[in-house]
């Protein structure tokens, strides 16, 4: 940089170290609130909770104080009319006494950065881009919206020339946030409003997941109380596209939030069953809904004859008339399977306890019953402590865990037959397996068996206690007496109201004895934790069953999805975003984004020639930049492995500090893991990253497979591709090679 430069070095370096030095201010205050809190006395549960909350409060701020250490100003604005300059960063930050120091980008005046033109300026002069290494001002540039006050005092480089740098920069393995170059197009988005589903729809390398993320850390900014409480939930395709963008978010000061893949959505179930494609895509088929609920109703069962049972040398009967009422009963409660089996239970005990008082109370004189209400119920309470009879009876309506529930399905194909019989013979046999294990298809047919099941076994039921027991008895009797004053939808309520007096007791003593936990960890661990906000990335990939496990996640329907149907690795991938939402009813709508930020011209040639080939529907992108490095192709028809592990070592050597990836079919992959030099994946795996240098090793057999695939491989280099291939391709593009 010139010299004319260095006082505008000097006095933005000079406001910089202030920005730090009252971050550093803040930073110590936290930590010596969080030290005052952590040896804080307390004397009982409440206060003991009270200090965990605040210790929880201070270390989530030094951390949030932390995370914006690199990059904490990166922009200013001086505007027409010689107001003070607005400084833009990570945070607000404010002096000690009120003034403010810093605005944070997500501010609806930080807003102005993004929107402001040379053709709408909306009252701004210039906009300086301060670049930072730690906390050394490396450069300065300049954008000059009013041309007729330009000074001269830095280098304009135009409306493009920031973004411009930020995209030639390496990539380093992990994704970096976007917040200093947002376009106006993408801020439009970022900012929409949280209700409704805001659909993310762009070709490769347009920014969707970076939009995505940003949008996040926008939302818990602009509707802190509602999400903070609730925390946002962010599913990617892959634990290495977690890993790639897990540092967004808490580089913007944001650790509300919890990433998960599809397969990572039920708490305690790791799948490693491997599976078939054609059984994992029957699998995610919204059929499988009702598959699940008839094999729930299918373990309700109403014996066909009627079934002795023997209690104290006198016989009793299971009666199909009386067990098919109790069944409607207990259905009638709209509870899930495992919360109505207790009024299932009561009803058939109420009739064996009938039963049972017409024989041993008889009146041998032909009088009414010689058993009063007091003995009634003390037989009732006999019988309902049985451990016999309430074995047959729990045969009939048995406490189920989903993993029980689809264990005893999938091995049988008598129940298939009986639950699936909308689907045709030879579906059934692809879901006939042994127990043992899990497939990721898996995952959302057990979250769907959870919704029907409801909460699991409680070890028999309801209560131990003597007052319990006594109250059961109770209640079976009022049903067995046909009682004027019992009601369902009161007997319900009572239910509910007794199960949140234990729930609230049971978390209270749990709380007190552990230390507190975060929105994500708690979210993490609980299957029925409903987030403020969901966020899916590579949504195109999501099957109808794994929506249907996330719209439970999420009942006010807040989504922002990101995605383009061009780069559909499933063959049952929808053809529009209609498919996915129209049906669910959800207000929806659709953002395009066409330009291209991240894959190069001469690259995105070759990928448009295929996509021409298998969509002719997709919005063609459009790349802003040239990489100056025409695609090239190697045939190697002897000695594949050397000559890709040759390439590579080329290519690690032409990017320096970047990353070169090698992306093939699955069973190439596993043949070049040796390599080092780069990273070797299948598509499914490289979906959503993105690489300096990418090889794509035998692009005809990845295009055999799925086209679309292969159009994933070909996108995912930032500046150099090459292809490497045992015979010449002939995949559409590669004429251009």
């Amino acid at each position: 940089m010139s010299a004319a430069i260095t006082p505008v070095l000097s006095a933005e370096q000079a406001r910089l170290d202030g920005l730090y030095s009252r971050l550093d201010r803040l930073r110590a205050q936290t930590a010596s609130r969080l030290d005052h809190s952590r040896r804080s006395h307390v004397e009982n549960d409440q206060e003991l909770s009270q200090r965990d909350a605040e210790t929880h409060f201070h270390r989530r701020r030094i951390a949030q104080l932390d995370a914006v250490e690199e990059g904490l100003c990166f922009g200013r604005l001086d505007y027409t009319d010689d107001e003070t300059p607005m400084y833009l960063g990570r945070i607000g930050l404010h002096a000690e006494g009120g003034e403010q120091l810093l605005v944070d980008w997500r501010s609806e005046a930080g807003r102005r950065f993004y929107l402001a033109t040379a053709a709408s300026p909306a009252g701004v002069r210039r906009r300086r881009h301060l670049h930072t290494r730690g906390r050394r001002l490396t450069s300065v540039t300049d954008e000059v919206l009013d041309l007729d006050s330009a000074d001269g005092s830095a280098s304009s480089i135009g409306s493009e020339g920031a973004l411009m740098a930020a995209l030639d920069a390496a990539r380093t393995g992990s994704m970096k946030d976007i917040v200093a170059t947002i376009q106006a197009e993408q801020d439009r988005i970022i900012r929409a409003p949280l209700e409704g589903v805001m659909i993310v729809d762009g070709a490769p390398g347009t920014g969707k997941t970076a939009v995505a993320l940003h949008r996040a850390a926008y939302l818990l900014y602009e509707h802190r109380e509602q999400l903070q409480r609730r925390g946002v939930l962010i599913v990617g395709p892959g634990k290495q596209f977690l890993r790639y963008i897990s540092e967004v978010l808490p580089g913007l000061a944001e650790t509300d939030v919890l990433l998960r893949t599809p397969a990572e959505l039920y708490p305690g179930i790791g799948p490693d069953r491997p599976e078939s494609e054609a059984t994992a895509t029957l699998k995610g088929r919204s059929i499988m809904a009702g598959v699940i609920a008839s094999a729930v109703a299918d373990r309700q069962e109403v014996p066909r004859e009627p079934q002795a049972v023997h209690y104290e040398d006198h016989t009793l009967w299971l009666r199909p008339e009386k067990i098919t009422a109790a069944r409607d009963a207990a259905r009638e409660t709209g509870l899930p399977h495992n919360g109505a089996r207790e009024t299932f239970h009561k009803r058939v005990i109420a009739d064996l306890a009938m039963q049972y008082a017409d024989i041993i109370g008889e009146d041998p004189l032909g009088g009414e019953n010689l058993l009063d209400l007091e003995d009634r119920t003390r037989l009732a309470e006999e019988i309902a402590t049985d451990a016999a009879i309430r074995d047959r009876i729990e045969q009939l309506w048995p406490a189920l865990t989903p993993t029980e529930l689809l264990e005893d399905l999938f091995a049988s194909p008598e129940r298939l037959a009986s639950a699936a019989a909308a689907l045709t013979p030879e579906e059934r046999r692809l879901l006939v397996r042994e127990p043992g294990g899990w497939s990721e298809a898996d995952i959302a047919l057990l979250d769907e068996a959870a919704e029907h099941l409801g909460a699991g076994k409680r070890g028999g039921r309801a209560g131990d206690s003597d007052s319990e027991q006594i109250a059961y008895a109770e209640d079976v009797l009022s049903i067995a007496a046909g009682s004027a004053s019992f009601d369902f939808e009161d007997e319900e309520s009572e239910i509910l109201q007794a199960t949140d007096v234990i729930d609230a007791a049971w978390l209270s003593e749990r709380q007190a004895s552990r230390r507190f936990v975060s929105v994500a960890e708690r979210a993490a661990a609980d299957r029925r934790w409903i987030f403020g906000h969901v966020i899916v990335d590579e949504a195109q990939e999501l099957s109808p069953m794994v929506w249907r496990a996330l719209l439970r996640r999420c009942v006010s329907r807040s989504f922002t999805v990101a995605g383009d149907l061009a780069q559909a690795g499933n063959a049952a991938a929808p053809a529009s975003w209609g498919e996915v939402f129209d049906s669910s009813e959800l207000t929806w709508r659709a953002e395009q984004l066409t330009v291209s930020y991240r894959t190069p011209a001469e690259i995105m040639e070759v990928a448009t020639r295929l996509l021409d080939a298998i969509d002719a529907r997709a919005p063609r992108p459009e790349s802003v930049r040239a990489s100056g490095h025409r695609p090239w192709l190697e045939i190697a028809s002897d000695g594949l492995e050397g000559r890709v592990a040759e390439m590579a070592a080329a290519e690690a050597e032409a990017v320096g500090e970047g990353s070169v990836a090698i992306v093939t079919t699955p069973e190439l992959a596993a043949e070049l893991a040796w390599i080092e030099t780069a990273s070797v994946m299948t598509v499914k795996q490289a979906k959503g990253l993105e690489f300096d240098s990418v090889i794509v090793v035998d692009p005809d057999a990845i295009a055999e497979a799925n086209p679309r695939n292969l159009y994933v491989a070909l996108t995912r280099a930032t500046k150099r591709l090459g292809i490497v291939a045992p015979d010449k391709p002939v995949f559409p593009g590669a004429e251009v090679l």
